[in-house]
């Protein structure tokens, strides 16, 4: 039996490794809520964003936090150009087509990670990284705890920008009624690109918050995007405030789990709760019904 401190501790290390869950799952949860399509290519352009930022530090010594500031607005760009003139046109209008696209996408991004830098596994070296914060009997991961803190505000400012400014109303119109918002003047094209550009920018952020702590290769992608599917399901598919109470909740679950079970079975809670969220409520904790 676990002392109590320990369990806690699980928890803490949890919440603050699901608030980067979170920001991975918010791009997915966004593109989903307005293009209304799962995006295969979601974990590929992770890695690439992680590959991105460790390029960075290594070649140019480039902090991995402030990295992000170079990195969000070249995958925002990076994601607005895919939409605009890669999926979109490709496309047709056909959302099984947008699958099929994304699906290729993912296959030629990775092979080209993997021809670009191997196989083997990259890792950014620092002091930083095994810095602890004491909270009483707690040691806290600084870079966990400045990734937990960034997540939040990220996560802020995309509800802000969701809900106050009128590029965030037209998004919210156009993932309710393409149609209509097309009739009111609304570029659809546009807003499908410009969705999909801070669906990309949200993946730099969560790979510059990743980075200190954790490793990148061109198949890293994979052992995210099954966790981030769970929490966009369990949140509500297009919720951005579920995506964070779903992150941090898969969070916690998956670092008592892997306490109780042992590492190798940790993320066995995950699809345990992925399967009951599915069977009991299918809309998730902040989804709507259709």
């Amino acid at each position: 039996m676990y002392s109590p401190i320990i369990i806690i501790e699980a928890m803490i290390n949890g919440l603050l490794t699901g608030a980067i869950y979170a920001m991975i799952a918010l791009g997915l949860t966004l593109v989903y809520g307005v293009l209304h399509i799962i995006n295969f290519a979601h974990g590929t352009l992770l890695a690439s964003a992680m590959f991105a930022v460790w390029s960075l530090n290594v070649l140019f010594g480039v902090d991995p936090y402030v990295s992000i500031l170079v990195l969000a607005p070249v995958f925002f760009g990076l994601g607005y150009g895919l939409q605009r003139f890669v999926i979109g046109p490709a496309s047709k209008g056909d959302e099984g087509n947008i699958l099929l696209i994304t699906l290729g996408l993912s296959i030629l991004i990775e092979n080209a990670l993997l021809a670009g830098f191997g196989s083997d596994t990259r890792a950014i070296s620092s002091d930083f990284s095994f810095s602890v914060v004491e909270a009483g009997p707690f040691l806290i991961s600084t870079p966990k705890l400045v990734g937990f803190a960034g997540s939040l505000a990220v996560t802020a400012l995309f509800w802000f920008v969701m809900s106050r400014t009128d590029a965030g109303k037209a998004i919210r119109a156009v993932a309710k009624e393409k149609f209509g918002a097309s009739l009111m003047g609304i570029d659809v094209r546009h807003i499908y690109a410009l969705t999909f550009g801070l669906g990309c920018a949200a993946l730099a952020i969560a790979a510059g918050l990743l980075m200190p702590t954790f490793y990148v290769n061109p198949r890293v992608g994979g052992a995210f995007i099954n966790i981030a599917f769970t929490i966009v399901v369990l949140g509500g598919m297009g919720s951005i405030p579920g995506a964070m109470v779903g992150g941090l909740l898969i969070g916690v679950v998956e670092s008592v789990s892997g306490l109780v079970l042992g590492e190798s079975l940790g993320q066995i809670g995950i699809f345990i709760i992925f399967i009951l969220v599915l069977l009991l409520r299918p809309t998730g904790l902040f989804g709507a019904k259709a």
